[in-house]
């Protein structure tokens, strides 16, 4: 591999050395494990940095989101009392965080929103042996487009439940809530407790990944196969408890942070989509919840797949690892069973991170991953754009041409049937 230029260090080793197969747990699995070890670049290639102030200068920024609406942004912390959680069952009940997007008034709100807090950028970087090298100010610095407290628009707007890969923050999915804010959407993106290498809760709390270690620790790949399956069913029941919450089924509103996106929220219009294993996480949520109209699952296997009784599916994600005939078979078996509007798209040169912020923020330093060499700028446009036209057409009812074929515009995506 080349060398990295030493202002793309920090983000060369988010993108390319986070561990198989628990940063891509939702794909990795499904191959043999000489596959795994193979799919991930060596983390070496960020040897050359030799100091914290060669990179202390850098300016991340997401790109500006294609919608007409500005963007405001809230934090929730959200407790279901009524079941304990299932990695630390001594903490108690089961906890979320989630960031809430929503389509607002120009020039209202206070300060731009941050992207992640400096002690989750820390850990995430200590994760990887980086903690003495790279400062995670960098990453947590990165320049949002949404603003706190800013005024929401009136009306009633669908809503978006997105869920982050497995041990990765919710912060990863920013771009995609964004655009999707913009155009007109309430987005929740939800952290769920101790599936992440680090998210911060109240109270001074940051909460590391007790599932990746018990998924890793497991005996045999068949247990760590069971241990994801229960990973995404417990998605599946956290986003249908965070639509509980904003729209205030079964007097759901205990407090009072969520109720105020009720009257923001259509609740005949709902979708869900997740990255990874946040994907199979949106699938099964909408096998087990009528509410969820739509869901996209981003380059994730699917371990639990229970049908979705005739409604759109869209399934994206890499050619290499998801292709008819690429070494994950749970992606033909699901689309056999889906009788409702369905799509399966693969992205040439694509990677497992393709679909989240990270190339795309590796980009605006000159990272490049010779395992995924589509460019961060093209990986967020196709991410934006089909997952954007997507919950158009099936949550707005508005036609999408981008979806009823390959494109000139788009010659990375392929349309596959079976």
């Amino acid at each position: 591999m080349k060398r990295i230029h030493r202002s793309a260090a920090v983000l060369a080793a988010l993108a390319l050395a986070l561990p198989l197969p628990i940063a891509a747990a939702g794909t990795a699995l499904a191959a043999p494990p000489s596959a795994v070890t193979a799919s991930a670049p060596a983390p070496s290639s960020v040897s050359s940095v030799s100091s914290v102030s060669s990179v202390s200068s850098v300016q991340l920024e997401l790109p500006r989101p294609t919608g007409p609406y500005a963007i405001g942004r809230d934090t929730l912390h959200l407790v279901d009392t009524s079941r304990r959680d299932p990695w630390v069952p001594s903490a108690g009940a089961r906890e979320l965080m989630v960031s809430m997007y929503y389509p607002a008034h120009a020039g209202s709100g206070g300060a731009t929103a941050h992207y992640m807090t400096t002690n989750e950028a820390r850990l995430l970087l200590e994760k990887q042996k980086l903690g003495k090298t790279f400062p995670p100010e960098l990453l947590s610095g990165t320049r949002t487009n949404a603003r706190t407290a800013a005024r929401p628009l009136a009306g009633r707007h669908p809503l978006v439940v997105l869920s982050p890969g497995f041990s990765l923050n919710r912060a990863t999915l920013t771009l995609l809530a964004e655009d999707l804010s913009s155009r007109g959407y309430v987005v929740a993106v939800v952290d769920h407790a101790y599936e992440s290498f680090g998210t911060a809760f109240p109270g001074g709390r940051t909460l590391t990944c007790v599932a990746c270690d018990t998924v890793k620790n497991a005996p045999t790949q068949e247990d760590s196969r069971k241990l994801l399956a229960k990973v995404a069913d417990g998605r599946a029941t956290d986003i249908s408890f965070v639509i509980d919450q904003l729209t205030g089924r079964h007097g759901a509103h205990d407090a009072a942070p969520a109720r105020k996106f009720s009257r923001l929220i259509d609740v005949r219009r709902i979708g869900a989509a997740g990255h990874s294993i946040g994907g199979n996480g949106a699938a099964t949520a909408m096998a087990g919840d009528r509410r969820i109209r739509a869901g996209v699952n981003m380059d994730g296997t699917f371990f639990s797949a229970p049908a979705l009784g005739g409604r759109p599916f869209l399934m994206l994600g890499t050619k290499a690892g998801h292709s008819p005939d690429s070494e994950d078979t749970s992606w033909p078996k699901y689309w056999q069973s889906l009788d409702g509007w369905k799509r399966w798209l693969t992205v040439a040169d694509a990677g497992h991170f393709t679909f989240i912020d990270l190339p795309v923020l590796g980009a605006q330093v000159g990272v490049s991953d010779p395992s995924a060499p589509l460019s961060g700028k093209r990986s967020g446009e196709i991410t934006r754009d089909y997952v954007g036209a997507f919950f158009d057409q099936q949550l707005r009812g508005i036609h999408q041409p981008l979806l009823d074929g390959p494109s000139a515009a788009n010659p990375e995506v392929t349309f596959h049937s079976p």
